[in-house]
């Protein structure tokens, strides 16, 4: 097969040759360019994925506590007839699982220390159909949860700062208070710890207790459960299956999904994104446009050449494509190392950074302060695709001014000192 001259040449032109000193110099700046591309590439997927990685992970760990979707009356009372709205919520398809919660605020008591905390009243039967609390629960299940007996399983870090552990036991105080002909006496109640979980997540760590639901009802003075949580084939779905639900449940309900309960924290991680993509762009850029510099003077160099072509009738277009392609070899050999070398790191980095604190006898993420002690990773593909295109644009763009002046090259001029 024969390629366009101009093809041929600005191949050429890329593997410049070390014969004389300039043209080595013009083949280091080249390569340094083509270095930059390919670093430039790497860093923005090796931390995108990094950031995907952790968002990812907190996110895991947030819905093994969150339910994807919850359904609540709009007075915030009990709601009627729960069985027939779970059935009718199941027949989305995309609803994997359902279970009624009571939700509500109180003091959790022991000694001379209390806590404010979330206490959330559930059927330990159906709880696991929609989050994952039962499989991190430590020193007790929600087997241990039985109607009457008035257990509670608390989260490690409110358990902690209790002071708590299984067996221990703590007073509930709920929110209103008894009449009595004393005046108003605040309803306590005492339960009997059962069991705490780890989440890995602080907030909820720190703040929520899970008790029976008609322990709760009794303690709170309830007909029965407040919401139901539902759980769904696929997460991402969670916003267009709350809208549908809400368009085809008979009642009226409030329905809301995990991504408007923690909408602020997916926010500020989407900006953060977005403000890294953007630094680490420039960095890429800057690497691109260093081809400005190793065009121009492979045009001075190449004067004479650029002269006896437009001798033999090539045309101004036909010079301007042999530098452009130069240029453009350039920026695809960079884009293409920088895209292997990114995703080599961003799929073997679960290896690569144990290697590197054991070389470096340091901790990159001591699990006490961050609670992951392995760094984690997601590439995706909706962020790789952008920043190959963009680096190709930015090689291509920094082509054209240099490949134009070669195009403007005079053939009497270039050849008069030859």
């Amino acid at each position: 097969m024969r390629f366009p001259y101009e093809l041929q040449l600005g191949w050429r032109y890329t593997r410049a040759g070390r014969a004389t000193r300039r043209n080595g110099f013009i083949s280091f700046i080249s390569g340094v360019s083509m270095l930059g591309i390919a670093l430039g590439v790497a860093a923005l997927i090796i931390v995108l994925s990094v950031m995907n990685g952790f968002q990812k992970e907190v996110r895991d760990r947030m819905l093994s506590v969150v339910s994807h979707i919850e359904i609540f009356s709009r007075d915030g009372q009990a709601l009627q007839d729960i069985d027939a709205i779970m059935a009718d919520a199941r027949k989305n398809p995309a609803v994997i699982g359902a279970a009624p919660f009571i939700n509500t605020q109180a003091l959790i008591a022991r000694g001379e220390d209390m806590k404010g905390a979330i206490v959330r009243g559930i059927d330990p039967a159906l709880e696991p159909e929609v989050t994952d609390t039962g499989s991190i629960a430590k020193g007790g299940t929600f087997d241990k949860l039985v109607p009457g007996e008035f257990g509670i399983v608390l989260g490690v870090e409110l358990a902690r700062s209790m002071f708590v552990q299984p067996g221990d036991q703590v007073t509930l105080v709920a929110p209103g208070g008894q009449v009595t002909p004393a005046g108003v006496v605040p309803r306590l109640k005492q339960f009997t710890v059962v069991g705490v979980f780890d989440s890995g997540h602080y907030e909820y760590d720190s703040a929520l207790a899970m008790v029976h639901e008609k322990d709760a009802a009794k303690v709170f003075r309830l007909e029965g459960p407040t919401g139901i949580r539902l759980k769904l084939e696929d997460l991402h779905e969670a916003r267009d299956v709350a809208d549908q639900l809400a368009a085809t449940l008979p009642g009226q309900f409030l329905i809301r999904d995990w991504t408007r309960q923690n909408k602020t924290w997916f926010a500020a991680v989407q900006v953060e994104k977005r403000m890294m993509f953007i630094i680490l762009t420039l960095i890429v850029a800057v690497a691109a446009f260093n081809l400005v510099s190793t065009l121009v003077m492979t045009v001075t160099d190449k004067r004479a050449d650029i002269a006896i072509l437009r001798t033999l009738g090539s045309s101004p277009r036909s010079i301007m494509a042999i530098f452009v392609v130069q240029g453009a070899m350039v920026g695809v050999i960079g884009t293409v190392g920088g895209l292997l070398l990114g995703l080599g790191i961003a799929y073997n980095i679960d290896v690569i950074v144990p290697f590197l604190e054991q070389l470096f006898h340091a901790s990159f993420l001591p699990k006490d302060i961050y609670l992951i002690s392995k760094m984690p990773s997601d590439p995706q593909q909706s962020d790789i695709m952008p920043i190959a295109i963009i680096s190709l644009i930015l090689a291509f763009l920094a082509t054209l001014y240099p490949s134009w002046r070669a195009s403007r090259v005079n053939p009497a001029e270039a050849l008069r000192y030859e």
